[in-house]
């Protein structure tokens, strides 16, 4: 390892494993960059593998080329893996392929940058996980810590990998990880403070079922000693059950039951009772955010804030200056008196639902896509229940349309729902559907991947479509209420 790095000594016993071994680097994306060049660093024999060829992998391959690393590209990269002393596959690759259960079954380690990261790092590390919320809870969880003074490192699923950092963190410091469960299910460490923010049906066309994808979850707190955390929501069945699982101190939050020793709701206060006494924390008036499944995020973020030592005056500023993270039930514009929302982010029927709960108005939503191998009858029954109408498009919308016509029959209420040939029309309908006073909100209850390259684009395509709607309105001279951007 080069002398650019600052090591402790526990770290320089940690690195001189890596010297000599044979290392095979399984995709070579942003994600294992930094791994390719942390083990090239630490004297590793490093084989690059991926199934795109040199010219699929574009930068991606550039980003490394220089490095002195051997390439397998192509059919037949996973081949003679039980050779390596190591592996690291790309995270959402299935650790049940025929080739690295061989490499297990041959003694051959698997980790990934999110282990290597957390075998090196000195710092706490705060860990954050469930199906939905992460990202907007691990945002709030590191701009509270950094309003209470403290020094902080955000990465994992969101911004960059901190693997390439992790000799510049010092133990002063607070890490903030959102992990998704393609990264904790190698891992054999979990973070001082592992968060659950709920867990339902999703990426079951990746795990093989449920009860593998929550075994996933586990993992950021399984590892965990006695002086150490698991933050739990004690309103999710699954989530709460975890609860007799932690090795550490659980810690569970909830929004519709005081618990004991955790996070709640009083009224409209939210109480922690974490550190021996009741306190004050901030109150739900402070949350700019809509939809009680932020609430639940918050209560989340006052545990960590509690746990990490915070003063809560910090929390309600934050709270009260927070708008929210792009493409999560994300205001977009105003358009003749309807209001037209980004939730692009709902790749999941649950995080829809939590959308179309978010609104006291009359909605209208813009779901389907390409599934996930999950149900759509939870979605189905909140469409019927808080939809005006739902405008259908791409893979998944016959079966969406057929599981709300199932949950329309059984509660006696019809929804109205409208077929788009393509995205555009999709908004294009949407807005035709709304009146003054209504919200159309893209919830689509579906992963992109039939139209676009994955949530964000779908997302950005969307806020274009409506600024377009409303330029042409105004060219037109149509008798339309002002429109309002937010950013």
């Amino acid at each position: 390892m080069t002398e650019t790095f600052r090591m402790s000594e526990r770290q320089k016993e940690y690195v001189a494993r890596f010297k000599g071994k044979r290392a095979a680097v399984l995709g070579i994306g942003a994600s294992n960059a930094p791994v390719i060049r942390f083990l090239v660093e630490a004297g590793a024999r490093v084989t690059a593998c991926d199934v795109k060829t040199k010219e699929e992998l574009g930068d991606a391959y550039e980003r490394v080329a220089g490095l002195p690393v051997e390439f397998r590209l192509g059919p037949g990269y996973l081949d003679g893996l039980e050779e390596f002393d190591m592996v690291f596959p790309t995270p959402g690759m299935p650790l049940d392929l025929p080739e690295l259960v061989k490499a297990r079954e041959h003694g051959v380690l698997q980790s990934n940058e999110v282990g290597l990261f957390l075998d090196l790092c000195e710092a706490p590390v705060v860990g954050i996980t469930g199906s939905d919320g992460k990202t907007t809870t691990t945002t709030l969880v590191s701009e509270v810590l950094k309003a209470a003074g403290k020094k902080v490192f955000t990465g994992g699923n969101i911004g960059n990998p901190l693997l390439a950092e992790v000799f510049g963190i010092t133990p002063d410091s607070i890490v903030v990880l959102e992990l998704s469960s393609f990264q904790l299910q190698p891992l054999s460490r979990s973070p001082h403070i592992g968060v659950v923010l709920n867990l339902t049906a999703n990426h079951l066309d990746h795990h093989r079922s449920m009860e593998e994808y929550a075994d996933a979850k586990k993992n950021i707190f399984r590892h965990q000693g006695h002086g150490d955390f698991a933050v739990l929501n004690f309103d999710n069945a699954y989530t709460r059950a975890m609860g007799d699982e932690c090795p550490g101190r659980r810690v569970f939050f909830s929004r519709r039951r005081e618990v004991p020793g955790g996070v709640f709701l009083r009224g409209d206060d939210i109480i922690v009772a974490i550190r021996g006494e009741e306190e004050f924390a901030a109150s739900r008036n402070d949350i700019q955010i809509p939809g009680d499944h932020n609430v639940e995020n918050v209560l989340a973020v006052a545990a960590v804030a509690a746990l990490c030592g915070c003063d809560f005056a910090a929390l309600r500023r934050v709270l009260r200056e927070f708008k929210g993270v792009a493409h999560r039930i994300e205001f977009v514009a105003e358009l003749g008196g309807v209001r037209f929302y980004d939730d692009s982010i709902a790749t999941t029927p649950s995080r829809a639902v939590a959308g179309l709960r978010s609104f006291r108005e009359p909605v209208i939503v813009i779901a389907g896509g390409s599934g996930k191998n999950v149900p759509f009858d939870e979605f189905a029954e909140a469409a019927v229940e808080r939809a005006k109408a739902v405008v259908l498009v791409g893979e998944t919308a016959p079966q969406i349309r057929a599981a709300i016509e199932a949950a329309g029959a059984v509660a006696g209420r019809a929804v109205r729902m409208v077929e788009a040939r393509g995205f555009e029309e999709a908004v294009h309908l949407a807005a035709d559907e709304a009146s003054p006073g209504d919200v159309v909100l893209l919830s689509p209850a579906c992963a992109s991947f039939d139209m676009f390259r994955n949530y964000k684009e779908r997302g950005d395509r969307f806020k274009e479509i409506v600024r377009a709607m409303a330029r042409a309105g105004e060219s037109q001279g149509d008798d339309l209420a002002p429109m309002t951007e937010r950013d």
